[in-house]
């Protein structure tokens, strides 16, 4: 029974063992003779763990979010819409409530929002019509003469801005994912308010790209041309002066102007035309926007009619989306439509019956262009743009010299407590040894497939890992010399030595365990590097330093079970 026993121990301890060596050194694909040279096994090895950026070298950046930018935008759109509500609203008689105009205030902390009416006496009528349509909730209304007037508390404002600070952080979570980069590191920086974000990306092969992936804001809008409708081909205008002049002189809460490059006018393949040179047009459209990015469930890159390299977007809305554009195309059959992307008409096209749910991009993007847009899209518009504060790159070199001078301090450390454990424990020195090299083998494979990125901390946790193994042995081995010593025989004395340090080992492994946990939770990228390879480091201690060193001395014991001395 008791060989039986020893079996069942030995092929799972051999079962972990192959598995945790082919996790680590093994290609991810079927063997070749390469795999067994020197060179292959450090290609596997630099394959199958991901190291941080401190060890294989990459991008370190540091940005801000402009919310200051935000909160205009947010300021300016609100104004937008509550003078229009109001124009819109009539009286219990269905007259007018007599609004003239209104205008905003957004800069040095001041963010304001003002609409001036003719009649006092319908100053009421007037706040009520803009808070049905305008979330206001959150300004402090007022009103002087004739004015009414919502102002943005200090408070709302460090809201809004940590508010538009998280939701940047998970749309630049979300493109980069995306994008492709492997184990990044993504995380707020300095004060709640500050805007400031941490990105780091290890092997980056072209950081730029990704740069410009990450700060565009890629607004998306959908509006109302102000056109005679189709089949009046749409109306377009030389010079921004002359469309402005179409509106009186300047732009409006309700009319805007905007650059239009009819790019399929003529084909960008024409070298005398090249899509830069093309002549610029401008509209009138409408403001607000019929439904903007904020409304879009996908987006994706599509080949053109015309094949080739020419692409397009294809994007969709969300029901709520679909649902006001589709209510909007069917009040405007005949009339003309822009797709406005970053303050630009991509494209115009008169709609000719109900449109609910997708539309398309028209403008003969690249392969490239057209992925990183369609990205952008889908992911979300930025809150406001970004600004680089900080933009350092770690050469592979500088991470080869951290891999060697952490691997050479592994190496040594592991080579002197070799020495240490055959020296002082003699014969029982080698399990201690066998446990150790496992341990260390299993921690890395652990590491491979949890996902784990290895940093430099991460090796510093390695080799703390490697001197708490080397303590479970000394308390077990202290204990069977001190039951040695009491009379019990060496079968008794490694049986109690297990028995009764076990609940030591499990206290220490707990504790430390538990406050690896508290780095883990509060630390930042590198800090949690540490505390993931110590956990996990601990937790296989407990497998080599218990089970498999006691089936070692059990696989002694079977060879010899009157053993009558023991080599401790």
């Amino acid at each position: 029974m008791k060989n039986t026993g020893l079996l069942i121990r030995t092929v799972i301890i051999v079962v972990i063992t192959l598995v945790g060596i082919y996790l680590v050194f093994g290609p991810r694909r079927t063997p070749t003779g390469a795999d067994f040279t020197w060179q292959g096994i450090k290609n596997n090895l630099a394959t199958n763990i991901n190291l941080g950026l401190d060890l294989k070298g990459g991008s370190h950046l540091v940005m801000r979010v402009k919310t200051e930018e935000y909160l205009k935008v947010l300021t300016e759109n609100n104004e937008g819409a509550a003078l229009q509500a109001a124009k819109e609203a009539k009286d219990d008689a269905g007259a007018p409530l007599g609004v003239t105009d209104g205008s905003f205030t957004a800069e040095n902390g001041n963010y304001q929002v003002s609409v001036n009416v003719t009649d006092m006496a319908k100053m009421p009528a007037v706040i009520d019509a803009i808070k049905k349509k305008v979330d206001l909730v959150n300004w402090t209304q007022s009103s002087s003469g004739n004015s009414i007037i919502w102002s943005l508390p200090t408070q709302m404002q460090a809201k809004l801005k940590e508010q538009a600070t998280d939701q940047a952080l998970k749309i630049i979570d979300s493109r980069i994912n995306s994008f492709g980069v492997k184990e990044p590191t993504l995380q707020r920086q300095g004060s709640s308010d500050s805007g400031q974000i941490l990105l780091q990306m290890p092997g980056v092969e072209n950081p730029e790209r990704v740069k410009e992936l990450v700060g565009q804001t890629s607004r998306l809008e959908l509006t109302k041309i102000v056109s005679p409708p189709n089949p009046t081909p749409v109306q377009t205008y030389p010079t921004k002066e002359a469309a402005l002049q179409s509106i009186g002189g300047k732009e409006s809460p309700t009319r805007k102007v905007l650059p239009y490059a009819d790019r399929d006018t003529t084909s960008s393949t024409d070298p005398k035309t090249p899509d830069a040179n093309k002549p610029k047009q401008f509209v009138v459209v409408e403001n607000p926007a019929v439904v903007d990015g904020s409304e879009l469930r996908d987006a994706a890159a599509i080949q053109g009619k015309g094949g080739g390299s020419d692409y397009q977007i294809s994007f969709s809305f969300k029901p709520s989306g679909a649902q006001k554009f589709g209510d909007w195309t069917g009040k405007n059959i005949g009339n003309y439509m822009a797709v406005v992307l970053n303050g630009e008409v991509k494209s115009a096209a008169y709609i000719k019956s109900q449109i609910f749910d997708s539309g398309e991009i028209s403008g003969r993007f690249t392969k490239n262009t057209a992925d990183d847009l369609a990205l952008t899209l889908k992911s979300g518009a930025l809150p406001a743009s970004i600004e680089y504060l900080e933009e350092r790159t770690v050469g592979p070199s500088l991470g080869a010299d951290s891999i060697k001078a952490g691997v050479t301090a592994s190496i040594l450390g592991l080579i002197l407590v070799i020495v240490f454990m055959l020296f002082y424990y003699r014969g029982s020195g080698v399990n201690a040894v066998v446990a150790l090299a496992l341990n260390m083998v299993l921690t890395v494979a652990a590491l491979i497939v949890f996902g784990s990125t290895l940093t430099l901390p991460g090796i510093a946790g390695l080799i703390l890992g490697i001197g708490m193994a080397v303590d479970s042995n000394v308390l077990i081995f202290e204990r069977i010399r001190e039951e040695i010593r009491l009379g019990f025989s060496v079968p008794e004395s490694i049986s109690l030595g297990f028995d009764r340090a076990f609940v030591t080992i499990i206290d220490t492994h707990i504790t430390t365990i538990i406050s690896s946990v508290i780095l883990y939770v509060t630390g930042s990228g590198p800090i949690k590097g540490f505390a993931v390879t110590l956990i996990l480091g601990l937790l296989i201690n407990l497998f080599t330093a218990v089970f498999v060193s006691r089936t070692i001395f059990n696989w002694e014991l079977s060879r010899n079970p009157n053993m009558a001395r023991l080599s401790i």
